[in-house]
């Protein structure tokens, strides 16, 4: 039963950033504001470092399938391995990250930005170096840090400030209800776990 109901939680979070990636507000660059960093946070702060990034790899897995599940409504190869394709893999190592974070100081809020800023590090970090790899290398274009910087990261970070803000709010009040939910047992695996203990208990005694 616990184990189906993890597997229900992970299909979840899934669907909801499957549906709200997409949502995306064009900038004029390359990169444009995309919902789905909402979700990877809100993904990171509410599951373990386990089945946070299961959430993330299912994704990209629907998303290369041709889904159009990416940022603009795009799916497919082209998107992933394309100059911000990166972003999007970043996602994996930004939630395992927030999601260790998080975990260790679930009960503290001052942890929940503090871990999102962490795995925003990660996201941009990977995404970066992926853009300045795929814009100077794969496709020939001279682009500087700086330049890519400009471009990848300076006009994201109010929104991601607000979104961050946004998900600690959210996280904070549900993430112990769900971590009740996760770990309920059903009334078969408690006299289960009763019986495996009497049996224990009269085995220690016959000895």
């Amino acid at each position: 039963m616990k184990t189906t109901r993890n597997i229900a939680f992970i299909a979840l979070f899934t669907a909801v950033l499957c549906v709200l990636a997409p949502i995306s507000i064009p900038l004029g660059t390359l990169v444009p504001i995309s919902l789905g960093t909402l979700v990877v946070y809100i993904i990171g702060a509410l599951l373990d470092y386990k089945k946070a990034p299961i959430c993330i790899i299912l994704y990209i897995l629907i998303g290369l399938m041709g889904v159009p599940v990416f940022s603009g409504w795009s799916g497919g190869f082209a998107k992933l391995i394309g100059p911000t394709g990166g972003f999007i893999f970043g996602y994996i190592f930004g939630v395992m990250t927030q999601a260790l974070l998080t975990t260790w100081k679930k009960d503290k809020i001052w942890m929940y930005p503090l871990a999102m800023v962490a795995g925003t590090v990660f996201i941009y970090g990977f995404g970066l170096v992926w853009f300045l790899i795929s814009m100077n290398v794969v496709n020939g274009t001279e682009m500087s840090f700086a330049k890519a910087f400009a471009a990848c990261v300076t006009p994201f970070l109010l929104g991601d400030a607000i979104k961050i803000a946004l998900a600690t709010a959210v996280s904070f009040k549900l993430r112990q209800p769900l971590d009740n939910m996760l770990s309920i047992r059903t009334r078969e695996q408690i006299q289960m776990a009763g019986s495996n203990e009497t049996i224990e208990s009269d085995n220690t005694e016959s000895k």
